[in-house]
């Protein structure tokens, strides 16, 4: 059975799709732009608070289908201009700590709405009772 999850504490898909999708044990989450969850755009911040932000919409909804980075499998990211590369695997290192999920880091001419990164994770439902 297919389970469509959604936090408030990650902003509201602007499509037709859902923050993420819950399969058995595997968690598929959309891809997160740096919106602030009440739907603030940040598309005119720097790249760094993009990136930072685009990662904790990612996070919460991971936290709130009971999961977190070191169940993630694999992240894909986009992002805009490839001398943001750097900054973005500082910024990702910080946030993932010692869990280092497979990861693909895509350079792409440009986003929606003129953001510099969005981002996507696929992970594993951590059991009850596991750390």
């Amino acid at each position: 059975m297919i389970e469509r999850l959604h936090t408030t504490a990650a902003p509201s898909p602007g499509g037709h799709y859902v923050q993420a999708t819950k399969f058995g044990d595997l968690i598929f989450v959309s891809g997160q732009l740096p919106t602030l969850p009440d739907g603030t755009q940040t598309a005119d911040a720097p790249f760094e608070i993009q990136a930072r932000q685009a990662l904790a919409n990612l996070l919460a909804i991971l936290a709130a289908a009971g999961s977190g980075p070191d169940s993630v499998l694999k992240v894909t990211a986009y992002v805009v201009g490839v001398d943001n590369w750097p900054i973005f695997n500082r910024i990702f290192a910080e946030c993932f700590g010692d869990a280092r999920p497979a990861r693909a880091v895509v350079p792409v001419p440009e986003l929606h709405h003129h953001f510099l990164v969005e981002v996507e994770a696929v992970a594993v439902a951590k059991a009850v009772g596991a750390g």
